[in-house]
């Protein structure tokens, strides 16, 4: 069998990060600066037709390429370039461990077998693909590989919508990888860099919460828990007989009615801000860890008025909007101000268009 899901090898050629979220297409295009660092030259947001995507799957195959073709046209860019990402649960992940002087031919055939014993799938069914991480610290015979397979519809579905959009994707990555890429680049908002902290990323989506526990780069823990500001825009449309456009609209109005902020907006954020202090416990618990430095929050979950306060009331954490554009310059054409509001919900897209400079 052909391993062709080639998530880990990018071709160096300007590409965009572009994440197929359950309510909006978020494009980012990085370029170099020519100083040794990154550049935000362009960013786009576009919404999605309501359950155009449903729990990672692409259901509005039409929908969702229109809202790409939009958001790319907005973007502005000739690039057409693109990586992607498939959702963390629609991809199956293993470390293992092989001997370092394989050939990359026989390292495929050992993959292959391996991969035999823990995907619960017929090979022919899905795409694989392996990347070597390095040496194993405690034995420089063997290499530790990271292995990677996805359903082949999962993937289809997702180039289906870049092609129909005259997008050429060349990347197809794990929006946790792209987000741990992105990771790298937001603690540089943190004192001294994060360096030595523990840092839990709450990346709070539609209707899920993925909490990521790092330290210099090093993931210790994750959880995923079934919670997210979808709850809020729902709570929206009830009480005020709204459709799921108004909603979102109404969630980042500077005058919502007299009623939202005490009946609406407080009880999610403590809810929110539940699910985090949850998230820790279960660290705790799980690891021998006993503290946690700083909290960063990401996804759209992160864009809502007074979520660190409520988060960091709780939790008595530093807490902060994740953005991984802390470290870069950006273009002339990009308004700082917008860009910042915006940078939590970008993570994964940032990731993936930071695949560009992968060596």
């Amino acid at each position: 069998m052909q391993i062709d899901f080639s998530i880990f090898n990018p071709k160096a050629r300007p590409l965009l990060g572009m994440d197929i979220s359950s309510t909006s297409v978020k494009m980012v295009e990085l370029v170099d600066d020519g100083k040794g660092k990154y550049r935000v030259e362009r960013y786009a947001i576009e919404p999605l037709p309501r359950e155009a995507v449903t729990d990672g799957n692409i259901v509005n195959l039409e929908g969702v390429a229109e809202t790409v073709r939009r958001a790319w046209k907005r973007l502005g860019t000739t690039t057409r370039y693109v990586a992607m990402a498939l959702p963390s649960a629609a991809v199956i992940t293993k470390k293992i461990i092989l001997p370092a002087h394989l050939r990359e031919q026989e390292m495929e055939i050992q993959v292959e077998s391996e991969a035999n014993q823990y995907i619960p799938f017929a090979l022919e069914e899905v795409n694989l693909d392996f990347q070597v991480i390095g040496p194993m610290p405690n034995s420089p015979d063997d290499v530790e590989v990271m292995i990677a397979a996805s359903r082949k519809e999962k993937i289809e579905d997702r180039v289906a919508c870049a092609e129909a959009a005259d997008l050429r994707p060349v990347v197809m990555d794990v929006e946790s990888f792209a987000t741990q890429s992105a990771m790298a680049e937001a603690v540089q908002q943190l004192p001294n860099s994060g360096r030595d902290a523990i840092i839990a990323l709450a990346d709070i989506g539609a209707n899920t919460a993925r909490f990521t526990f790092t330290r210099n780069g090093e993931v210790l823990y994750t959880r995923e828990q079934a919670f997210g500001g979808g709850q809020l825009t729902r709570d929206i449309m009830r009480v005020y007989g709204m459709s799921a456009e108004e909603a979102e609209a109404l969630k980042r109005d500077d005058s919502p009615p007299d009623n939202y902020d005490a009946e609406l907006l407080q009880p999610f954020l403590e809810a929110l801000a539940l699910e985090v202090s949850r998230a820790l416990q279960f660290f705790y618990t799980s690891t021998p860890h006993t503290q946690v430095n700083y909290i960063l929050l990401a996804g759209g979950g992160a864009l809502i008025e007074g979520v660190e306060a409520a988060v960091s009331t709780r939790t008595q954490i530093e807490t902060l909007r994740a953005n991984p554009f802390a470290g870069m310059a950006t273009s002339a054409k990009i308004k700082p101000k917008r860009l910042l509001a915006d940078a939590p919900a970008l993570m994964v897209a940032c990731g993936l268009a930071l695949r560009r400079f992968d060596q």
